[in-house]
């Protein structure tokens, strides 16, 4: 049982300057332990939390000994407890996070629990920020015509989400047109520093959001777990996580002029994706970092899940504490967290004398040397020097189809599409661009950048360049203090006169809320088999993610995008063709239209105020009259519509008892999909429209859903009924079954038939058969997403046997009561022999205490072949979850207090 806090021999009092208290702490230097005067800052955080919770139950004395001994402990890959100070959450992963709260009140009311004790008992974060559509673009209209649509669409979405926030305590909801969840974190809810009934401590975070780790570029410790995971810490249990390696990241000097951010932010994910980082920490130091503003520090942190790491930090200094003055946070709070990092030795003074911290490796960058360059055309960490970008799309031409090429014919690579746009004689080659979007959280929170990009449009327009008509261009800015500088600036109109209009506020083309293109230029495109191109600002550019019709896909500055867009392709070499012909019949290159650091600089430091951010965020929390204007029920228990098509009560507590089910084997399974390499979470996971043709389609028009209000399955997460149809529904899924097919099929093997996974799915669990998956190397790579596990369960698979398992998706696996398997160094599918087409078998002792994290089991077929894997259960957190059916069935036998 818990006893009392060992450590409250070190709680000390922190001492306000002009006298009184800011309130007591656990002090780290009052363990006179010289070892932590090494320790990385980030790792610090963790040994904070360590100590303030210290319980002897949840957290104990050796856990902190593990820590403080971190640099002996890490290699061994020894497991810890964490508590996050909070939780974040934004709409899509928010709306089943509350679904499953609400779920777990209805369980434990029918167990004869306290229902009320489902509540968050760390402060939770919901920003509803992934609601922009981009349906209208190129108009004036088009932030109020874009929210109204999604008004439409999700009023029973965002109403659900307003009964939440009143009927769960310790729960703050930011309303729909506020931001993008990572921006406003940045901007306003960043605590960095936490007084809660007077203890500080330090701002740390998880989120349902890979790209949490924006957080870290303000000091605060955050990254991105899984909804359930999530769900888990706002109940208050203790994260199990492994200790991580941290590699140090030095940066020297300072950027070239013309360089931006984003373009660093590329250079940085190669280079720590060929490093390898998944499942570290990165933690940045050097005299370089002096030379980094703090947007710039964010926009490398937001793209940690795309080099691998579970963190890229980058302590608190000088530029932090001037961030938070920009940012209008109080005189007062930053006083406190100056003076609290200073007392428990994790601030950076770069005045001061530095001790050298220990890492586990080391790189170092001389920020002279990075180029322009972009990123694709089919993953984040692929990085073209701007340079060289015309010879490498001219080889993806040629290359066999894969991440660098499609395998384009010679004879057709210089074939044009032609086609009426809108009356208009038009035509479309191989790497035209047909979306440009200033987008994402990764760079719209960076004054720089978007003001670049203003500039970029000025000298444009300026000149008498134009945008192509029928490229769908849109600006999304993170919140809505980009578009208080942008007008301050007097830029924006610049922006508008190329179609780039603001059309909402949230996550748009990187996330695949592209919207339709044109009619007539996607008819051309799939009519004539055109490589059609998108440039986005985003951090992800995964296949069939952005748009189902742009199969290249690249990821750029904002800057960039205004460039590409412009010159209408991606096919040209900007040091030696010209972007277009100006008004007076004179050829525009791209040095003519390219701002200076200089021109930059200055307009950043005339029109980002600290007067925009205090306006923006004193409203945030009031709303608009379409939120205010939503009604929502009264109770503490929901009451489910069973006619919902957006909310659904899962079925994971159906027949629950207090008993937990023990640990399960897989009998004589059949395969239901066969994979390779590089599955993503983007592959699983329902994402982005939902096709026409699918199950989910066949399920919405059967009740009584028009297509047009199909919405996207990011709006629908809160239905499991659609999620589970929208499981493997990604149309370049490549299944080994289907022999060189590409698509969401399967086959059905006790039949032969080929079927969409679900159906076949839903054959396998009616005949009481289950079913397994065979995958590559990185299997779960992508985002963080719940419903890329609870998708997999719902359609009754028991195990996924892989080469490797990206961190958070193997987490998530077990949290649902799925097997996680990975074959033995040096073996796979296709070495073992297996086909896909026998029945598996996977033997686990029938009692939790016989099982071992990381222990060898014994995988065997109906042909007769065996083969041994690694089960990753790889804490024994992790085995009590399975032992109890998954994580949320584990918190409410807790809570009851039955025995475990």
């Amino acid at each position: 049982m818990a006893s009392a806090n060992p450590f409250n021999s070190i709680l000390k009092t922190l001492e306000k300057p002009q006298g009184g208290e800011f309130g007591k702490y656990y002090s780290l230097p009052a363990l006179n332990d010289p070892r932590i005067d090494k320790l990385p800052y980030s790792i610090k955080i963790l040994l904070e939390s360590a100590i303030r919770n210290c319980d002897e139950f949840q957290v104990k004395s050796k856990d902190v000994e593990k820590i403080i001994d971190w640099d002996n402990t890490s290699p061994k890959q020894v497991e810890i407890p964490f508590k996050p100070a909070r939780v974040l959450l934004q709409d899509f992963t928010g709306v089943p996070a509350v679904v499953d709260l609400a779920c777990m009140r209805d369980a434990m009311n029918k167990l004869g629990g306290d229902s009320n004790k489902i509540n968050p008992l760390v402060p939770v974060d919901l920003v509803i920020d992934h609601s922009v559509q981009v349906d209208v673009a190129r108009s004036e209209n088009a932030v109020q015509a874009n929210m109204e649509l999604e008004f439409q669409r999700n009023k029973e979405r965002f109403a659900f989400l307003k009964w939440g926030s009143s009927a769960f305590d310790n729960m703050l909801v930011v309303p729909p047109g506020s931001g993008i969840v990572h921006q406003v974190n940045l901007e306003y809810l960043g605590r960095v520093v936490f007084n809660t009934n007077g203890v500080l401590y330090p701002d740390s975070v998880v989120g349902t959001d890979s790209h949490t780790t924006m957080i870290d570029g303000l000091g605060v410790a955050g990254w991105g777990v899984g909804g359930i995971e999530a769900e888990a810490a706002m109940l208050g249990q203790p994260m199990s996580m492994v200790l991580p390696g941290v590699v140090g990241f030095k940066l020297l000097g300072k950027l070239r002029d013309g360089v931006t951010a984003t373009d660093l932010v590329l250079t940085v994910t190669q280079m720590l994706r060929k490093h390898g980082v998944v499942g570290k920490f990165v933690e940045f130091y050097g005299e370089g970092m002096s030379e980094l503003s703090l947007a710039d520090r964010a926009t490398i942190a937001n793209m940690s899940p795309e080099y691998g790491a579970t963190m890229g930090f980058f302590p608190v200094d000088h530029v932090t504490l001037q961030y938070l003055q920009l940012t209008g946070r109080s005189e007062e709070t930053i006083a406190m967290i100056e003076s609290y990092l200073r007392a428990n030795k994790m601030f950076v003074d770069y005045n001061e004398p530095q001790i050298e911290k220990v890492y586990s490796s080391y790189l170092q960058l001389k920020l002279e040397e990075v180029e322009p360059c972009i990123s694709g055309p089919k993953r984040p960490h692929d990085r073209v020097p701007l340079k060289e970008m015309k010879a490498d799309w001219q080889a993806c031409l040629d290359n066999r189809v894969g991440f660098k090429g499609f395998a384009i014919p010679k004879e057709s690579q210089d074939k044009a599409a032609k086609f009426s746009f809108h009356g208009t004689p038009a035509e479309l080659r191989h790497g035209d661009v047909v979306i440009a979007a200033i987008t994402s959280c990764t760079n719209t929170s960076n004054p720089s950048v978007m003001l670049g990009a203003a500039l970029v449009a000025k000298k444009a327009c300026e000149l008498g360049l134009e945008v192509k008509p029928w490229i769908k261009t849109s600006l999304a800015p993170g919140s809505g203090v980009v578009t208080k500088y942008l007008q301050k600036s007097g830029l924006q109109k610049y922006l508008n006169q190329l179609g780039f209009h603001i059309v909402g506020y949230g996550c748009t083309t990187c996330i695949g809320n592209s919207g339709d293109i044109d009619e007539s230029v996607a008819s051309a495109i799939s009519e004539n088999d055109m490589v059609a191109a998108a440039v986005l600002s985003g951090n992800r550019n995964f296949e069939g993610r952005v748009h189902p019709l742009t199969r290249a896909n690249y990821l750029a500055s904002p800057p960039l995008v205004v460039a590409y867009a412009l010159a209408g392709t991606v096919d040209i070499d900007f040091e030696t063709e010209p972007i277009g012909t100006g008004k007076d019949g004179k050829k525009i290159f791209f040095r003519d239209i390219w701002p200076s650091s200089e021109e930059v600089a200055n307009v950043v430091q005339s029109s980002v105020l600290p007067d925009m951010f205090k306006a923006t965020y004193e409203a945030i929390t009031k709303g608009n009259p379409m939120w205010n204007q939503l009604s929502v029920p009264s109770g503490s228990l929901y009451a489910w519509s069973p006619t919902s098509t957006y909310i659904h009560e899962p079925p994971y507590f159906k027949d629950m008892t207090m008993s937990p089910p023990g640990p399960h084997g897989v009998k004589d399974a059949y395969c239901l999909l066969n994979f390779g390499d590089s599955i993503t979470t983007d592959h699983i996971s329902p994402a982005g429209s939902i096709h026409k043709d699918s199950p989910a389609a066949k399920f919405l028009l059967e009740h009584g859903v028009d297509r047009r209000d199909f919405n996207s399955y990011g709006s629908r997460r809160g239905n499991d009924e659609i999620m589970a149809r929208g499981t493997f529904a990604n149309i370049r899924l490549v299944n080994k079954l289907l022999k060189g097919e590409v698509g969401p099929k399967t086959i059905h093997i006790p039949t032969g038939e080929k079927l969409s996974v679900y159906d076949a799915a839903m054959r396998y669990k009616t005949a009481g058969q289950d079913t397994i998956i065979l995958a590559g190397a990185e299997y779960g790579s992508g985002s963080s997403r719940d419903w890329a596990a609870k998708g997999p369960m719902l359609l009754g698979v028991k195990a996924v046997i892989a080469k490797s398992f990206e961190r958070i998706h193997r987490s998530n696996l077990v949290g649902m009561g799925i097997i996680p398997l990975c074959f033995k160094s040096g073996e796979d599918a296709d070495t073992l022999g297996l086909t896909g087409h026998e029945r598996y078998t996977i033997d686990l002792p029938s009692c939790v205490s016989e099982i071992r994290p990381g222990q060898d089991v014994t995988v065997a077929t109906d042909s007769g072949r065996s083969f041994t894997c690694t089960v990753r259960f790889d804490t024994e957190v992790e085995l009590a979850y399975f032992n109890h059916g998954g994580i949320l069935q584990y918190v409410i036998r807790n809570l009851i207090g039955a025995k475990q």
